[in-house]
């Protein structure tokens, strides 16, 4: 079989190899080892950009390469115009030679993607939408339009969408679907809490206006202040770090607060297993692995209630929905910690939830899409 994987993520070459942004690479890892071919339509980078990258471990059968483009200004969008004509031109030619396409949505390029697979309805296909699913989000136009094309039964057939969390009214090839970190062989015991230490906060993410890193370090901050022995570790880079280096000084939260930039996934992974919450204030999400992951190890997750994570959360009774509104958020947090036996509760049912979802559950539900 050969498959075709049309995304927006990029490649990076250098010193003769080729490298992605290392989360996506661990999922292909598995896509490539149920077919007999790969190929991909992705653009190219000349530089990481400061992504968390990974090398490719297996032979890439060819790579067309497209054109990365932007709307923001009206010169990046006449220039997308002239790019998009190209770009449709050379998804043609890969899927017209695919025996599965495989579309990452939602980007640019998925729109593309998403437009030149009607051209191609006896061809298996299908779609890892990785944003939020959710019809009443607010989302960019080119989203939605995404959305309507790939659900549209008339417009696109033989085709799987894959989205995050259960969505009433939605067509029949809309499936439910999920991410994996851990293996099997990973699970341990439980691991337990001591609520009478040091109160330790995670963040995993990119350092983005999006992400809201301020805001769980203002949330920590709030309670360093009232007397609470807190502490938050940020793992992530981004546009914000000089930003937030600069309020942990002027706010003499050195001691409380330490930003540890993109680290190894065994460092992210003991430092869950040492953390009671992790935090993720996040405006938008598909299916956050920071919050599955953390749960996995007994971390309780304050996350704001978007796309999937009420679901995951079984609204309130895996962890804290944030409101965003730091007196209301900290006092819910609060009232969670008066009561220890809640919290051992919420850390099992987490744990009990999360190990459900495994990188062996992961593999055989793709198998299951490329059979």
């Amino acid at each position: 079989m050969k498959l075709v994987i049309i995304s927006s993520a990029p490649f990076i070459y250098k010193q003769n190899c080729v490298f992605g942004y290392s989360p996506y690479i661990d999922e292909l890892i598995i896509w490539q080892k149920h077919v007999d071919q790969i190929v991909f339509c992705c653009p190219t980078w000349g530089d990481d950009r400061g992504l968390l990258v990974t090398e490719i471990p297996f032979k890439i059968e060819k790579h067309y390469q497209l054109s990365d483009f932007n709307l923001n200004t009206l010169f990046n969008g006449l220039k997308a115009f002239f790019y998009s004509l190209s770009n449709l031109f050379v998804l043609y030619q890969a899927m017209r030679k695919a025996d599965h396409i495989h579309l990452r949505c939602p980007g640019n390029i998925g729109l593309l993607g998403c437009i030149v697979q009607i051209l191609f309805p006896k061809t298996p296909k299908s779609t890892k939408y990785a944003g939020n699913w959710d019809p009443k989000a607010k989302q960019p136009w080119t989203y939605q339009l995404q959305k309507w094309i790939v659900s549209n039964s008339f417009l696109t057939r033989n085709m799987q969408v894959l989205v995050y969390g259960e969505w009433g009214g939605s067509s029949k090839n809309i499936n439910p679907f999920f991410t994996a970190t851990y293996r099997e062989a990973e699970i341990v015991s439980a691991l337990s809490r001591n609520w009478n230490n040091t109160i330790c906060f995670v963040f995993v993410g990119t350092l983005v206006i999006g992400k809201n890193p301020l805001y769980a370090v203002q949330l920590v901050e709030q309670f360093y202040k009232s007397g609470y022995d807190v502490q938050l570790t940020l793992y992530g880079d981004g546009v914000l770090r000089q930003s937030l280096e600069q309020y942990i000084v002027q706010h003499d939260l050195e001691s409380v607060v330490m930003l540890k930039g993109n680290q190894s996934k065994e460092t992210i992974k003991n430092k869950y297993q040492d953390s009671h919450f992790v935090v993720l204030p996040s405006d938008s999400e598909g299916w956050p692995k920071v919050v599955a992951e953390g749960m996995f190890w007994g971390c309780i997750p304050l996350s704001t209630p978007v796309s999937c994570v009420p679901f995951m959360l079984d609204y309130g009774s895996r962890g804290v929905l944030l409101e965003m509104d730091l007196e209301k958020d900290c006092s819910q947090i609060e009232m969670l910690l008066s009561s220890p036996s809640r919290l051992a509760m919420m850390g099992e049912n987490g744990t009990v939830w999360s190990r459900k979802y495994t990188v062996e559950f992961f593999e055989s539900e793709i198998k299951k899409i490329l059979d």
